[in-house]
């Protein structure tokens, strides 16, 4: 199968030249993979926007090539829980972000083998090409796969083989991501205003008092913290810009967390947790209360139980080997503040959002705690205030909800007589 982007060696089909060559000017990127790398330039688009019927028109077309790369089979099968046929709903880029069998699909096709993230990858190139594409609902649709990509990126760059195996298609997505990012910050910081916390409220301000000795003392500054730093242009991702790129595109993917599906928070809470490293004993003994205590503690009885489960779902959650069931895996990696503030947040909001599953509410807590673990390991101060919050969070949550349960005593199961109905004597 041929694809809308030429390749070094590889001539495209007449089909998809004139298609190629059309992108190339409307959208102004250029996908070039000669020197192992993916470049991606932005210029200025000045055409009218699409009409709905054209988003319709482009959203089908990108389904129904997804599922001729995924299938190898171009023809619709009219099979309800394939992926062609989600381009005859009314909203097909919608029913493509929320469909599971799609996700699912697309994780397999990445996770197979080591040439389905190279620079000629046609998985590759679809989400790099519908990340280019002016409907945000398409946009929507990739940026629900960067923690996978993350998390088969991480795996690949920091793999034991030799020669390492070729990720030019993968960062092809991240630096379109990282890119596209770059321009709507137009140069500028992330600031945040922290108030005066010596002030008994945040709404507690000190009055101004003209001073003429002293102009500078009579206005209340408050404190300006720089969040994100201005973002430089990348055309590649160099080994020390690696954790920005990647840590820029997981921001993106918590500015839309709210749409994005359960499947794609499990599998990034999963990765975090590979990213922190399981090997550590100690990530379910930090804050925990004395075993005598916990006898007589119904609540922390209950607190031990849950992270009891905890810890035997972390054995589902370890890392396996890659060619093992098609499981996306993950690996230890390094945790700059770039990345792990990031991780942090996208965590946050699937540890507490009440909108959440159960499931994905426990892989975040295990993840929380091995980040907890792995701050404590490489005394990070930074790290270990941010972390321990969440850790404090989860568990105050889970205190809340088991102090809610009203305990089944013995005496309500046990069956009673009915009493029999008391006779007056009425006596004249």
């Amino acid at each position: 199968m041929d694809f809308p982007h030429q390749i070094p060696g590889v001539p495209p089909s007449s089909s998809f030249q004139s298609q190629s060559q059309s992108q190339t000017r409307t959208n102004g990127k250029q996908y070039d993979n000669s020197a192992g790398q993916a470049i991606a330039t932005t210029t200025t688009n000045d055409e009218p926007t699409n009409s709905r019927c054209d988003y319709i028109s482009v959203a089908r077309s990108r389904i129904h090539l997804l599922s001729a790369i995924l299938t190898g089979d171009e023809s619709d099968t009219g099979d309800p829980d394939s992926i062609s046929f989600l381009a005859d709903s009314d909203r097909p880029a919608r029913s493509l972000l929320s469909s599971g069998t799609a996700y699912s699909a697309v994780s397999s096709s990445l996770t197979t083998s080591s040439p389905s993230a190279t620079g000629d990858s046609p998985i590759c190139h679809w989400l790099y090409d519908t990340f280019l594409s002016d409907d945000s609902d398409l946009r929507l649709v990739v940026i629900s796969f960067i923690p996978l990509l993350a998390g088969i990126y991480f795996s690949r760059i920091h793999s034991l083989s030799s020669p390492p195996p070729s990720v030019a298609g993968l960062e092809a997505v991240l630096i379109a991501v990282y890119s596209s990012e770059t321009n709507s910050r137009a140069g500028k910081p992330i600031l945040i205003s922290i108030p005066d916390l010596s002030q008994p409220s945040l709404y507690h301000y000190p009055r101004v008092i003209n001073n003429i000795q002293n102009p500078s003392s009579a206005q209340y500054q408050p404190t300006i913290t720089v969040v994100s730093p201005p973002l430089e242009p990348e055309t590649t991702i160099k080994s020390t810009k690696r954790a920005t790129i990647v840590g820029v595109a997981l921001d993106c993917y918590y500015k839309q967390i709210s749409q994005m599906s359960s499947c794609s928070k499990f599998d990034f809470c999963k990765f975090a947790a590979d990213w922190a490293g399981q090997d550590c004993p100690c990530k379910f003994q930090f804050d925990q209360k004395p075993q005598t205590a916990m006898i007589t503690d119904r609540i922390a009885t209950d607190e031990l139980e849950i992270n009891e489960n905890l810890s035997d779902q972390m054995k589902n959650l370890q890392i396996v080997d890659g060619n093992s069931n098609n499981v996306a895996t993950g690996t230890r990696i390094p945790l700059p503040w770039e990345l792990f503030q990031p991780v942090l947040r996208i965590l946050g909001h699937c540890l507490l959002s009440p909108l959440n599953p159960n499931h994905v509410k426990d892989a975040a807590s295990i993840a929380i705690q091995c980040l907890y673990a792995r701050s404590i390991h490489d005394l990070n101060p930074q790290a270990i205030l941010a972390s321990r919050s969440l850790v404090q969070l989860d568990k105050r949550s889970r205190e809340s909800a088991s102090s809610m349960i009203k305990p089944v005593s013995s005496n309500d199961t046990t069956p009673t007589e009915s009493k029999k109905p008391e006779t007056l004597l009425l006596t004249e």
